[in-house]
């Protein structure tokens, strides 16, 4: 027999044997697993995790072995109560001036009992704004404003923080009026008045201490 026809009968024979050997190498790996699809001649490696129960790791450390320096004197005597009555060693705090707000206004005087001029203010701007408050003891002091003779704010309860209004200048003389409709439940009837230009500068700054009746003025030229 000639070589070629060796290696072909060789060949057809190899092809042969291999589709022989697949189904039947296939059929004995799947015969050696069991019904829960283990195979029952594998065994797992031995585990290198110990199941030795250690006890807990602490992070204090022992008694023996702290540094003396660190250590808490050891005593037996009672810790002492404190004394609130004692004196802690600091100074007294004194308070000298008591605020205006909380004290109570001076007592009426004759010279209350009269109109009160606060001054001319010149501005070039085409409006002012006018602020006030109850710059003393704030007992309940109410004014009424006028501004030519009108009634702008009828009744204007006087508190501690300033409040107002924004006014509108007519060309030349514009006067403003506060009248005191009542003097509150201590003294006069008292006022701090601020004036402010279109700019924002304030532009007067006046007190007034009127008994009822009695009003404060200032005169606002626009030029």
């Amino acid at each position: 027999m000639s070589s070629p026809i060796k290696i072909c009968c060789f060949t057809i024979l190899w092809v042969a044997v291999s589709n022989i050997s697949c189904p039947v190498m296939a059929q004995i790996d799947a015969s050696s697993l069991n019904r829960s699809g283990e195979n029952p001649f594998f065994k797992a490696p031995p585990s290198q995790i110990s199941n030795e129960k250690k006890p807990p790791v602490s992070l204090t450390i022992p008694l023996k072995d702290r540094d003396p320096k660190m250590q808490f004197p050891i005593t037996s005597e009672a810790p002492s109560k404190l004394d609130m009555t004692s004196s802690d060693g600091m100074l007294d705090h004194i308070q000298i001036n008591t605020p205006k707000a909380f004290e109570k206004d001076k007592e009426p005087r004759p010279e209350f009992a009269r109109d009160q001029d606060l001054g001319d203010v010149n501005t070039a701007g085409s409006f002012i704004q006018i602020k006030y408050r109850d710059h003393e003891y704030v007992d309940g002091d109410l004014i009424r404003v006028y501004v030519n003779g009108d009634v702008v704010q009828s009744r204007v309860f006087l508190n501690s923080s300033f409040s107002g209004f924004t006014l509108s200048l007519q060309p030349g003389a514009n006067r403003i009026e506060f009248e005191a409709i009542n003097q509150g439940s201590s003294g006069p009837n008292t006022a701090e008045l601020h004036i402010y230009s279109e700019k924002g500068f304030i532009i007067s700054a006046k007190e007034w201490n009127l008994l009822t009746g009695y009003r404060a003025s200032v005169l606002v030229i626009k030029d």
